[in-house]
C-alpha cells in the first residue's frame, strides 16, 4: 500500500531545497544526501502550505528556490542574487519561515489526493532509479572503456620491452662475439709479428 506523502526541506548550497516523500529516508535520497541531514537538525518537515502544495503538486520532484528567500519553490530556480551579504538576515527569514510554517499545522485530508500523490511519487522515484541505473551504466561502460584502453596500451608496451629486450640480447652477443674476434686477431698478430721478427733479425745477420 502506498505511504502517505509529507514535505521535507532542507538547504544544500545555493537553494533551499523541498520534496513530498513518503520518510525522511526517501527524502534525503531523492536529495542526493550522503548524510542524515534531519539528525544534524538541517532538514525538517515542512507544514507551510504554499510549500506543501507545490511539492505535491510535484511528487518525489525536488524543488529548488535561491536559498534564505521566501520565494515559491521550483524545479528549476535561479541563483541566488546577492551571495555576499545579509547572511544574519538570512537565519532571520529562515527562522521566521519556520514560525509560519509552524501556524498552518493542518492540511485537507483527501485520502484520494494522498494515493495519487503517492503513486506519483513511485512513478518519480522510478524515474530516479533509471537516470541513477543509466548514469552508473554509462560511468560502467566508459570505465571498462579506459580499461580496455590501458590493457592495450601496457600491451604495446610490454611488446615494445620483449622487442628491446631481445635486440639488447642480440647486440650483447655481437658484442662477445666481436671481442672474442678481437681477441683472436691479436693472438694471431702476435704470433705471425713474433715470426717476422725473427725472420727480419735473421736476415739482417
Amino acid at each position: 500500500m502506498a505511504r502517505k506523502l509529507k514535505t521535507y526541506q532542507t538547504s544544500l548550497g545555493f537553494f533551499d531545497l523541498a520534496v513530498a516523500a513518503p520518510s525522511m529516508k526517501a527524502a534525503l535520497e531523492a536529495w542526493g544526501a550522503d548524510s542524515n541531514l534531519f539528525h544534524q537538525g538541517a532538514a525538517r518537515q515542512s507544514e507551510d502550505p504554499h510549500i506543501v502544495a507545490a511539492t505535491m503538486a510535484a511528487p518525489g520532484v525536488v524543488l529548488k528556490r535561491p536559498v534564505g528567500s521566501s520565494g515559491p519553490f521550483k524545479e528549476h530556480a535561479e541563483l541566488p542574487t546577492d551571495l555576499a551579504g545579509g547572511d544574519a538576515s538570512k537565519k532571520a527569514d529562515r527562522k521566521s519561515t519556520s514560525r509560519k510554517h509552524q501556524r498552518h499545522p493542518k492540511q485537507t485530508n483527501d485520502k484520494a489526493a494522498d494515493r495519487k500523490a503517492a503513486l506519483a511519487f513511485e512513478k518519480e522515484q522510478k524515474r530516479r532509479e533509471r537516470e541513477r541505473a543509466k548514469e552508473e551504466a554509462a560511468q560502467r561502460k566508459e570505465r571498462e572503456r579506459r580499461q580496455k584502453a590501458i590493457k592495450a596500451k601496457e600491451k604495446s608496451l610490454d611488446a615494445a620491452r620483449r622487442k628491446h629486450e631481445k635486440n639488447a640480447t642480440d647486440i650483447q652477443a655481437q658484442i662477445e662475439l666481436l671481442e672474442k674476434r678481437a681477441q683472436a686477431e691479436e693472438a694471431r698478430w702476435e704470433k705471425e709479428r713474433s715470426r717476422l721478427d725473427l725472420a727480419l733479425r735473421r736476415a739482417r745477420g
